[in-house]
């Protein structure tokens, strides 16, 4: 999916939502546990249930990695059900030396190796420039480097100054050395708020990955107002407060509501910026 598609996307379901799959088994509805892979019938109807109503789905790895050989099979599985025309995103915040950075590519990007094709994969930029571009060498995916994040320990690196700006400043300048607006995005958390004016400074064009908004208190309105530009260029993330909207047997249903809920407010918003 190239930017004009994702935008195109966006347009046609008046929604820049993003739905994050962190599904663990102590938190899905109990009547789930009697299916032999609860955690795959969960995103399944979640998937169904919303899937109109947002743009792209971020199954958060450490999720299924932590179950091990049947976690991993969950996790191809989840994006073999993700529909080929919503944007999907293996969040796995990987990063390391050249010819490991080559293999994990492989694993998200390769159906060939790995049984699993995501559009995109997030990216810690910490080791450089070498542990990023293997990701670049896919035709048609994205990376999404980690650049502001909404974590409580953000600002021990990230807000630290390095030489007249600060470190995220940094990595939004010099990666763009690395690619443009066409396949590189960045992280940068809802509650950062009026932070997101010296974001786009920097990084006018580019797609912004915004996690944050609901459970963790990021408002969503004060990131439009900050972070939209001429192609919407947000990917607005909800995970908790989507997904366990519920904890009955009604979850799907309830996952729908506040699903809707967002996209209706973004459908506004995207009306009163002249992007629909």
């Amino acid at each position: 999916m190239t930017k004009q598609q994702l935008f195109e996307h966006i347009q046609r379901k008046r929604s820049f939502l993003c739905v994050g799959l962190d599904s663990s088994l102590d938190k899905i509805p109990p009547h789930l546990l009697k299916y032999k892979n609860p955690i795959l019938e969960f995103n399944k109807q979640i998937i169904d249930a919303t899937k109109d109503l947002c743009v792209a789905y971020k199954p958060n790895t450490a999720f299924y990695e932590c179950y091990g050989a049947k976690g991993w099979e969950t996790l191809v599985e989840t994006c073999n059900y993700i529909p080929s025309d919503i944007f999907s995103i293996a969040d796995a915040k990987r990063g390391d030396i050249g010819n490991t950075s080559t293999m994990y590519a492989e694993t998200f990007f390769n159906t060939e190796s790995s049984g699993m094709s995501f559009d995109a994969v997030t990216v810690a930029p910490y080791m450089g420039s070498d542990s990023v571009t293997p990701f670049l060498n896919y035709k048609n995916k994205w990376v999404i480097l980690l650049a502001l994040t909404s974590n409580l320990g953000h600002a021990d690196f990230q807000l630290q100054p390095a030489g007249d700006e600060q470190l995220f400043e940094k990595v939004l300048r010099i990666s763009q050395q690395w690619a443009t607006a066409e396949q590189m995005m960045y992280v940068v958390g809802a509650t950062r708020g009026a932070a997101f004016a010296d974001v786009r400074k920097l990084a006018p064009n580019h797609f912004l990955l915004v996690p944050g908004v609901g459970a963790q208190g990021g408002d969503l309105q004060e990131v439009c107002k900050y972070g939209l530009n001429a192609q919407c260029g947000l990917l607005i993330n909800s995970s908790r407060g989507i997904i366990y909207a519920s904890n009955g047997e009604d979850f799907a249903e309830k996952a729908r509501e506040e699903a809707l809920k967002l996209q209706q407010q973004m459908e506004q918003i995207l009306k009163n910026a002249s992007l629909l």
